[in-house]
């Protein structure tokens, strides 16, 4: 079975040199609160709001016309259907205009599936994007309505060869298919120590894990039994291997948010 290694660099406020495989980071913001970081995830690469209102709040010290424009997303699509008037002409009109700015997609017309769904498929078939390692960070994608949340969680499922991270202020959250083993390596100055491992979809009858305070060997993990929660990482490295797919979770220190 082959290894997948995971790692939160784009947490950092640099690569650093010689640390795993090239990444290459897509990041798509959803209308729900940003984490304090998302300027961080920019660097390394209705959310059409979320970018307008809430980015120059970031920035007390400079002109909000000034941080929209440096922050310009590339698309937005989705249903339309929350994105405010003004805000979809603020980023348009920088297009028609300045040449650079915002192409708006709507595709109200499907309503099967979330405005995550829509962004993340869009993001798979960007010719220039194919054979890298892709990171696909969602912002925005925690918080809010459950039903939203176990949304954006289903489509981790539903995308599950795509390395996906869900992003809140306080955690990630992403898959680790059973089709591979894991190797986890943390980013202790970002990240940790609080950790989680459960299965989706269907039952783990058997997990097993080192570098976790609380490891697993060969355990049975199910909603109605066993799940683990609330573990701590140990060390800078976690290995994962399962018979079910899992979804992997670790905080986000609080010092990441006030850099």
């Amino acid at each position: 079975m082959d290894l997948m290694i995971h790692s939160s660099r784009f947490l950092l406020p640099y690569f650093p040199a010689n640390n795993g495989p090239s990444q290459s980071c897509a990041l798509v913001v959803l209308n729900q609160p940003i984490p304090r970081f998302t300027p961080l995830l920019w660097n390394h690469d209705g959310g059409a709001n979320r970018l307008y209102d809430e980015l120059p709040q970031l920035f007390p010290d400079e002109q909000a016309s000034a941080i929209r424009k440096g922050y310009m997303p590339d698309v937005i699509k989705g249903d339309m259907d929350s994105v405010r008037a003004e805000v979809l002409e603020f980023y348009t009109n920088l297009l028609a205009y300045q040449m650079q700015g915002t192409n708006a997609i709507d595709a109200s017309h499907d309503q099967d599936t979330t405005d995550l769904h829509k962004c993340v498929a869009y993001i798979r078939d960007l010719p220039y994007l194919e054979n890298h390692n892709l990171y696909i960070l969602v912002a925005g994608a925690l918080g809010g309505r459950f039903d939203h949340e176990v949304g954006n969680i289903n489509v981790l499922c539903f995308f599950s060869t795509t390395r996906i991270i869900l992003l809140s202020d306080d955690c990630l959250i992403q898959l680790l298919p059973s089709s591979h083993h894991h190797e986890i390596h943390i980013q202790s100055s970002v990240e940790g120590p609080h950790c989680g491992l459960i299965p989706i979809g269907v039952p783990s009858r058997s997990t097993t894990t080192t570098g976790l305070r609380w490891d697993l060997t060969e355990t049975e993990m199910r909603f109605g039994g066993l799940i683990s929660t609330s573990n701590i990482v140990k060390g800078e490295r976690v290995t994962v291997k399962s018979d079910s797919d899992l979804l992997w979770t670790i905080s986000i220190k609080k010092a990441l948010l006030m850099r």
